[in-house]
């Protein structure tokens, strides 16, 4: 625990070093910054993409719809708001279908102001979840103010594969159900809420310290292919720390520092991203069990290309640690567990899990055709977790990685409809469909 908490304590001090020098905070733009694009002030200016020459999805629809349609002779702005069927597929949560809604914007006139983004959506899938959400990152005028959260409410089937990162505990047999080193599948079905809303406020150019609270529900939670006599490691960690079988609530206060010189929130060209934040779970709010939970999120960005800034080398690192107390299962850190369900592709979500856990990613993007509608990515990740019974962090680490397409659906946001198919160890695979890149 000690050591968890001087892990967090080095992030917000790193912050606060990235930070002290006024100039290295300053936002830049995607393209090099040129002596001409300085303001009266010496204040670099922000300039939008150029989107000359781009091809999205929407020029496609057009193209398909009104093929001998003039362009008019006065350029438009390309709209912000991308609206498409929601189609998805990974192992997970079987094929999906529905709509969703994506939408970008700059608010204000303060070119230094990052974008705002907003995405719905409804769907269906195959393994029966019925999903419902309602996301927002917006910065105001300047941004001076963040405002971050959500709204979820969904029927789900969540598949389990035990606790911890595949060792072997043979001391009893509950224990052997619960490290499942055969990653023998489980599934949950549960009815499932969800409120989150943070803020922050801009102390320095691109540092922020926020708070906000956090509401997540789970009733009718059940195992239909199992009785319940049947040992599960769900039941057994239940039995252990004193939680029902069929619901939970897990609900608290969040306080965070975030640092960002990302030049775009949906596919980042260059910059980086950092937020370190603790959640404090209590019973008064309504949560089953106190508890306390630190996360650490760091990006960085690397543009290869001056002339091709989609040349891009991107980093990742994900890391969640409950530092007291005790979380109910299906809230345990691990994989797909970051904010937008991304990381460890390769496994289904949830696939390994702990008290504590991380994964770190690498990807390579690049563009395909010259008219930046299809592009590509490679990438690969390590993730390690702790299984309560023996095994510490860091001891283990399982890989995975793939390949993936890149179709631009809104050339004036940057959103790609992202294609990945990705491998792990214990024979997982699958296709992992997405809209935004996965970090």
């Amino acid at each position: 625990m000690d050591k968890v908490f001087r892990y967090f304590l080095s992030c917000c001090i790193i912050l606060f070093l990235i930070t002290g020098n006024k100039g290295y905070a300053q936002v830049t733009p995607a393209d090099t910054v040129k002596a001409d694009s300085l303001g009266k002030q010496g204040k670099k200016i922000i300039k939008p993409d150029n989107t000359a020459g781009q091809y999205d999805f929407g020029d496609l629809v057009k193209a398909i719809l009104h093929p001998h349609k003039k362009e008019d002779s006065v350029k438009k702005k390309p709209s912000g708001i991308t609206i498409i069927p929601n189609l998805a597929s990974n192992p997970s949560i079987g094929t999906q279908i529905g709509i969703k809604a994506v939408a970008g914007k700059v608010l204000g006139s303060d070119p230094n102001t990052l974008l705002s983004v907003a995405a719905t959506s409804a769907s269906i899938t195959t393994k029966n979840i019925i999903y419902f959400y309602l996301t927002h990152n917006v910065y105001t005028p300047g941004n001076k103010w963040n405002f971050q959260g959500s709204l979820v409410a969904a029927k789900t089937v969540t598949p389990d594969f035990g606790i911890g990162i595949g060792n072997a505990y043979n001391s009893s047999t509950e224990n052997l159900v619960l490290s499942n080193p055969g990653r023998k599948p489980y599934v949950l079905n549960a009815q499932y809420y969800s409120f989150r809303e943070k803020v922050y406020k801009q102390i320095d150019k691109g540092l922020f310290v926020g708070a906000g609270v956090s509401f997540d529900i789970r009733r009718k939670i059940y195992d239909k292919f199992n009785a319940d006599t049947v040992l599960t490691p769900y039941r057994i960690y239940n039995a252990r720390n004193g939680f029902d079988n069929d619901h939970y609530a897990a609900n608290g206060f969040l306080a965070n520092i975030q640092y960002t010189t990302r030049d775009n929130q949906n596919r980042a060209y260059k910059g980086m991203y950092v937020d370190a934040g603790i959640r404090l779970n209590q019973t008064w709010l309504g949560s089953t069990r106190n508890a306390a939970i630190i996360t650490t999120d760091f990006r960085k960005y690397f543009s290869l290309s001056s002339s091709h800034p989609e040349h891009v080398l991107a980093f990742w690192n994900w890391s969640t640690f409950v530092v007291g107390g005790a979380l109910p299962y299906l809230e345990l850190p691990g994989t797909g567990r970051d904010p937008n369900f991304r990381s460890g592709r390769g496994y289904t979500v949830t696939y390994f899990k702990g008290t504590q856990y991380m994964d770190t990613e690498v990807e390579y993007r690049f563009p395909i055709l010259r008219n930046k509608f299809l592009s590509g990515v490679t990438f690969f990740s390590l993730q390690t977790a702790n299984d309560d019974l023996g095994t510490k962090l860091f001891s283990v680490w399982q890989p995975g990685g793939g390949a993936g397409l890149r179709v631009l659906f809104n050339k004036a946001t940057r959103t790609n409809l992202c294609i990945d198919y990705a491998w792990g160890k214990y024979g997982a695979h699958g296709l992992f469909l997405g809209l935004n890149e996965a970090f």
